[in-house]
């Protein structure tokens, strides 16, 4: 084999990974051999761990307190009723009121779902979009989340975190019998809307 042959063979070897990803279009937008794969563009996936906690306190107490007197009597009676006054009033009168309220609540969701980018913003800002549903027992849980992340952010195992996704919007719902029978009935949603 002449060395003509050699050139020619290792020249198409070499070039051969940069035609197929001229040709598959692929060309500037996938990471290189030496980086790790990174959701990038439309249809990517990406790995979303959701660690989300959140506890608020409310507490309040009010207390009022108002006494009010009114006394107010007669001369002595006329003749052999003297003894009885012509007229007298004697009124008291008091209020009081103590009331106290509290509000606690702790809420936490730990989960992890995998989303698919809808759109790459002008400045590179992933739009990402996902649910997942598990049905078990004909009860269906459903997690959905939007929102968007910076490229930057992205680990190089393509996850990323629930606190670095900006205008997130994160929802977990259930429908069945688990869901239905931890509500309420009409009549309590009623009497509770009432008062």
């Amino acid at each position: 084999m002449s060395m003509r042959r050699i050139i020619f063979f290792t020249l198409i070897l070499l070039l051969l990974p940069f035609s197929l990803r001229v040709w598959s279009g692929d060309f500037g937008q996938s990471s290189s051999l030496f980086t790790d794969i990174k959701a990038n563009k439309i249809g990517d996936i990406l790995t979303v761990l959701i660690y989300e906690s959140s506890n608020a306190s409310t507490q309040a107490e009010t207390k009022t307190e108002k006494t009010g007197k009114f006394s107010t009597k007669g001369g002595p009676g006329i003749g052999s009723l003297d003894f009885i006054p012509l007229f007298g009033a004697d009124a008291e009168n008091k209020n009081s009121f103590d009331g106290k309220g509290q509000n606690t609540r702790n809420q936490s969701l730990r989960a992890k779902m995998s989303v698919t980018v809808v759109a790459v913003k002008e400045n590179g800002d992933l739009v990402i979009k996902g649910s997942r549903t598990i049905g078990i027992s004909k009860d269906q849980e459903t997690l959905t989340l939007t929102g968007v992340v910076r490229q930057k952010d992205i680990s190089p195992d393509n996850t990323i975190g629930s606190h670095q996704i900006a205008d997130a919007q994160i929802s977990y719902t259930g429908k069945g019998a688990a869901s239905t029978g931890s509500r309420p009935g009409i009549i309590m949603r009623f009497l509770n809307w009432l008062f």
